[in-house]
């Protein structure tokens, strides 16, 4: 495919988290162990965990999360066309109750301030996955926002062009 003007606009850094608060890059990667720590004692895969990350990513535009988290979904066994669609998992057919209650919690805790995280929502993910992994899944939603709000204040990540291959 040929673009009328094929020359790509870069993005630049704002800011050089990692290098200007590196006590807190390596808190915020512990936390992140943290939470994939207890998603392993959950039972929650990683299909499903790429999931969420990716979903959370792409509400708050974070284009560097999206595009690691998309890869690291289809590298857990993801189906492409399942991470085409998670953006529009509502219209889509693809996804099982348990997901969808997953993606549901994504967006409210994503969206904290605008939904309160309704108490329907916290029930369907416990029925559908336990308390413990309801638990484990907040850890996550948590976490990646964390992540979602350093990239996007900061553009401390840059996304480079891969290969089709």
């Amino acid at each position: 495919m040929t673009l009328l003007n094929d020359t790509l606009v870069p993005v630049s850094p704002r800011l050089d988290f990692d290098a200007l608060a590196p006590v807190f890059s390596r808190a915020v990667s512990r936390l992140d162990d943290a939470a994939t720590e207890q998603l392993d004692l959950a039972g929650i895969d990683s299909g499903l965990r790429e999931l969420v990350r990716l979903r959370a990513s792409q509400l708050n535009g974070c284009a560097y999360c999206v595009d690691l988290h998309a890869r690291a979904a289809r590298s857990a066994g993801v189906m492409a066309q399942r991470v085409d669609a998670l953006a529009v998992w509502r219209e889509s057919g693809l996804f099982t109750a348990a997901e969808r209650a997953a993606f549901a919690l994504t967006e409210d805790v994503t969206r904290l301030s605008e939904t309160h995280v309704p108490e329907e929502v916290l029930s369907e993910v416990v029925d559908a996955f336990g308390e413990e992994a309801a638990a484990a899944l907040v850890s996550l939603i948590v976490t990646i926002n964390v992540w979602n709000a350093i990239g996007v204040t900061t553009r401390a990540w840059s996304v480079s062009p891969r290969s089709a291959g």
